[in-house]
């Protein structure tokens, strides 16, 4: 991988002599699409994280081209930027306290000090609350209840405090393991009635003991309770009247292999926690070719890629490297589909005079985040939604393997299977064809407002979501391959006298996503950006549990089986729970009340 590329010098090419827009499939070349991809990939741009500089930059570069080949601007105010705003993490305010008293301790008061001796957690509630403490080893509790680190632990309305990682230290191979994630520990202390979490860095035979970064988890916004962390120095002089030190909780728990756990008498813990969001603009960026007839202006077909991805990586961030903060370069995932989507746009635009549709060109930002880009515009579209015939997405198609290309969305029109036939007669391609048309990237907003989809993946590899997803891996000739087949059936669909009717899909059966790996099924999607408290319903599968139980888009809920859901994890781990046929008693708020209903959850076959 080179530390840097040249890109530099290809885009002051392209600035000096701008691609022309030229007319048909032969226009989409290879070479092209490595000039785009180089420099989206490039370290200049660095990752091109939602909201931040090099994300700027790339739509800054997108709405170039897209102005040079004379598509119409569908963003705001006569421009190319469809702009809304995320969540991308959170800091300290500046009320966080930490204060323990009791006439156990020396001078009968400690006060922290706050980012030397504690810190908030990015997932905490923000609130006060006091309370004794209690030590509850690694705040873990088993499936099989064979460790419980709660068991014979009254926790109720007192501050716990566990330690990082598990029994099998950050082994994630352990045991144990699974239950040591922040989201897992929080939960199990939240419904054993913890007012509060205090998880000790660590663990205690770590040279420097310093404070875990202040983070925020797109995916985990609310644990529901006020949580810090603390270093073990502090966690000492917490726990000395108890006759314990955190290496010593560490070292009996490893030689026993059974938990530590016990209240500290005579010590109440006060502890304030106080989180501001960091919030950042960010932008689709859309643009619109109008067809020869003016009568058919109203009938649009979507073709979209997203070109946001993970930036510096890191914890939270997705990446599948965490422990690394480097430039995560995102050549396949997606430069390539952004590319590949300009070098239709590019195509089109030079054959605008014979389109029998719109064809709208939609590069959306924030999907990393949980498709946020796709969410805004089908809320605010370019043209009305039952007027979109439907809508093509690439996301990772620049790793054509043999002629390998996985088509989802199959199943959402009777029209697909012809199209994709006389558009691949020369099997040029082998299609793996997979009906459903939900699917963890853009299309699946629109399959929710029931537009038929097609998405074109050339397959996941070693390098997804890793700084390694570099541009000089690319195969660019497969790209064209892949590119030239999507502007065929793009073609194909807008040159239909009718519109390619909607229907509705088997679900997928093969693992992926939030909850496909589970049994159970209450068919819905979340809405991934929602950071209070519940878990809010994106999208709602017709003829589903949730739909026959008469939940909608929008509903939140706050409790599922007499559990609290809090979040997304929340959700998850009933749904983990819950078999095919067991009906479930769900708490939602709807229009700022709550609403009883009942599921019967679905067996996944």
């Amino acid at each position: 991988m080179p530390a840097r590329t040249h890109f530099t010098l290809a885009l002051l090419v392209l600035l000096a002599s701008p691609l022309p827009a030229q007319q048909g499939e032969s226009a989409i070349a290879a070479s092209d699409i490595r000039a785009h991809i180089r420099y989206l990939a490039s370290d200049e741009l660095a990752g091109r994280a939602t909201g931040s500089p090099g994300n700027v930059m790339a739509a800054a570069y997108i709405a170039r081209l897209l102005g040079e080949w004379q598509l119409e601007p569908m963003g705001d105010s006569g421009t190319y930027y469809q702009h809304f705003t995320v969540v991308t993490g959170v800091r300290a305010g500046g009320g966080n306290a930490l204060r323990a008293e009791g006439r156990a301790l020396p001078g009968g008061t400690i006060v922290g000090t706050t980012n030397v001796d504690f810190t908030p957690l990015g997932f905490s509630t923000e609130a006060t609350v006091s309370g004794g403490l209690v030590l509850a080893g690694y705040g873990i509790t088993s499936a099989d209840s064979a460790y419980d680190d709660y068991r014979n632990l009254d926790c109720s309305g007192r501050i716990v405090i566990v330690l990082r990682y598990s029994p099998d230290g950050s082994d994630p191979h352990g045991a144990l393991s699974r239950y040591s994630a922040f989201q897992t520990k929080t939960r199990t202390a939240r419904e054993r009635g913890a007012a509060g979490l205090i998880v000790v860095t660590g663990p205690a035979d770590e040279s420097e003991d310093r404070l875990m970064p202040l983070r925020y988890d797109q995916g985990f916004p609310n644990g529901g309770i006020p949580c810090i962390t603390v270093r073990r120095e502090f966690a000492d002089r917490l726990i000395a009247a108890a006759g314990w030190t955190i290496g010593a909780v560490q070292d009996s728990i490893r030689r026993r292999s059974a938990p530590v756990a016990f209240a500290v008498p005579g010590v109440t813990v006060t502890l304030t926690t106080d989180l501001a969001r960091i919030t950042e603009r960010t932008a689709n960026v859309i643009a619109r070719l109008r067809p020869a007839d003016p009568a058919m202006e109203d009938q649009a077909l979507v073709i979209g890629a997203h070109f946001d991805h993970l930036g510096m990586g890191g914890e939270g961030s997705g990446s599948l490297q965490p422990d690394t903060v480097a430039i995560h370069h995102g050549a396949d995932d997606n430069a390539s589909g952004t590319a590949g989507l300009l070098e239709l746009a590019r195509a089109f635009a030079g054959e605008r005079a014979s389109l029998g549709r719109s064809l709208v060109f939609a590069f959306f930002s924030g999907e990393e985040l949980g498709t946020l880009g796709s969410a805004y515009y089908v809320s605010h579209p370019a043209v009305p939604l039952d007027r979109t015939v439907a809508m093509l997405n690439m996301d990772m198609v620049g790793r054509l393997t043999g002629k390998a290309l996985t088509v989802n969305g199959t199943g959402t029109s009777p029209a697909w299977e012809g199209v994709l036939d006389r558009e691949n007669a020369d099997s040029s391609l082998s299609l793996t064809r997979v009906p459903d048309g939900y699917g963890p990237s853009d299309h699946a907003q629109f399959y929710g407002k029931d537009v038929p989809v097609l998405f074109f993946f050339t397959g996941t590899h070693a390098d997804y979501h890793r700084p390694s997803d570099t541009w000089d891996k690319i195969n660019y000739p497969g790209e064209e391959k892949v590119v030239r087949f999507v502007y065929r059936v793009a073609l194909d669909i807008d040159r239909a006298r009718s519109r390619p009717p909607f229907t509705r899909a088997a679900a997928a059966q093969s693992p992926g996503g939030d909850a496909r790996a589970f049994r159970t099924t209450l068919g819905i999607i979340p809405e991934y950006s929602f950071s209070g408290n519940g878990m809010k319903i994106g999208v709602v599968r017709p003829g589903g549990p949730a739909e026959k139980a008469g939940l909608k888009p929008g509903d939140v809920i706050v409790r599922m089986a007499g559990r609290t859901i809090v979040n997304i994890y929340d959700y998850m781990e009933m749904l983990g729970k819950l078999k095919g046929g067991d009906r479930a008693d769900l708490v939602v708020m709807r229009d700022g009340r709550e609403v009883l209903c009942t599921a019967e959850m679905a067996g996944r076959k």
